[in-house]
This record gives C-alpha cells, sequence and structure tokens, in this order.
C-alpha cells in the first residue's frame, strides 16, 4: 500500500466560506437533506452539496494520471465504487478508447442523471455489498466515498474493494492532519461521518486487509 495523489491539486482550487455553512445556514438540517443524496445534494444549493454537479473535464487529468500510474490497458476493466454521475468513467473511456468500465452508487438521483455515454454500466447500489465476483476488475477505485461510511462499514467496504479488484486499486478519502484542518472539515463537510487522521484510515487499511493504494484530501 502506497500514499499517491491524484486529487488535492483539484480539491485545493475550489474556494469555500467554512464559516459562512455554520453562521448563515442551519448546518444540520442542510445535512439532512444532503444525505439523501438526491436533487438538492447534487443540483441544488450550494448550502445542500455541490450546487450543480454537471460535467465540465475536470476530471480527465485525474483519469490521465491514474491511467499513466497504474499502465492501464485499453483492454483492461475498470470500477469505481460511489461513482456519482459517471464522469470519472467517462474519462477513462476518452483515455483508454475500448476500456470496460462499471460504477456503482448509493443515488438513484446520481445514476439517473449520469453521464448518457456510461450510464449503461452504472448501478444503484451500496459499498458493503458490491455485486461482482471475486477479482472481477482489473482496476478498482473510490474517490471521496469511504469517508461517508459509518466506522462499522469500513471494514465490509474495503474488503469488497478487496475482493471485487485484481492487484491494482487505489481509494481516497478526506482527512485531516492537524486541528484547522479538523475545524475545517467540521464546517464544511456535510456527509462525512469517518472522521480519521490519516494514519488512522492507514490502520484501518492494514485491519481490513486492504492492499491498494490509497489517498486524501485536507481542507486546508
Amino acid at each position: 500500500m502506497a500514499y499517491v495523489d491524484f486529487v488535492m491539486k483539484l480539491h485545493n482550487t475550489t474556494k469555500r466560506d467554512y464559516l459562512e455553512r455554520v453562521v448563515q445556514h442551519d448546518k444540520p438540517a442542510c445535512s439532512e437533506v444532503a444525505i439523501q443524496y438526491g436533487k438538492e445534494y447534487w443540483d441544488g444549493d450550494r448550502k445542500y452539496g455541490y450546487g450543480g454537479f454537471r460535467y465540465d473535464g475536470r476530471s480527465r487529468s485525474v483519469a490521465e494520471d491514474i491511467v499513466r500510474h497504474y499502465q492501464l490497458k485499453p483492454t483492461d476493466s475498470i470500477l469505481d465504487v460511489g461513482c456519482g454521475k459517471g464522469f470519472l468513467l467517462y474519462e477513462f473511456t476518452q483515455v483508454l478508447p475500448g476500456v470496460t468500465v462499471a460504477g456503482l452508487d448509493l443515488s438513484p438521483y446520481a445514476i439517473e442523471h449520469a453521464k448518457e455515454e456510461v450510464k449503461p454500466f452504472l448501478r444503484v447500489g451500496n459499498a458493503v455489498t458490491l455485486p461482482w465476483p471475486d477479482q472481477r476488475f482489473d482496476f478498482v477505485v473510490s474517490l471521496g466515498t469511504l469517508h461517508n461510511l459509518y466506522n462499522y462499514e469500513l471494514k465490509q467496504a474495503l474488503q469488497e474493494i478487496e475482493r471485487v479488484g485484481k492487484r491494482k486499486k487505489h481509494v481516497m478519502v478526506e482527512s485531516y492532519r492537524n486541528e484547522r484542518e479538523k475545524a475545517n472539515l467540521l464546517y464544511w463537510q456535510l456527509t462525512c461521518r469517518a472522521f480519521h487522521t490519516p494514519k488512522e484510515w492507514e490502520w484501518l487499511f492494514a485491519q481490513s486487509g486492504y492492499t491498494g493504494d490509497y489517498s486524501y484530501i485536507a481542507f486546508e
């Protein structure tokens, strides 16, 4: 297992008013809406989530970096756990024409409004029970999903990723490295249920038998 970052550079370009979410909005009420993962979370007001999750091509560089690092081939198969609207999977199909993709997300709304090119390959489901056989995929990726699970679900979800994947796997989670980042994470997050430092995440990975790589985003 190694730390390999593909996302932090994009994450840090987004401007956030951490205090606004707490002071100007009823954050607990907003979280209650967000955890339904419906229209409000994806395409509603920013206080409920993304404020409009639309394809803008920003995932292309992530897909390119992943393909290059893991030396993925057009004959490979890729699974995205927590695929949302399938934007990253779409980019994989553009970077690697002919590649086989599959995605799973908890949100029926996200799957219903997924990018048309990859929509047939996506399904609604939970990360703790992946509906595929052992070692089905050459590469399994999960970006920004696992921290939304409860602690008691994390081990099973990681074991499922390990089970359906072959050697190449990568997960990215939200984390914090100091008290400022912890406060910012608490202020900003709407759906996060697992608040861990990088060292705690590494411990969880080891306890679960996860052998892939990982990265994290921090709210600096």
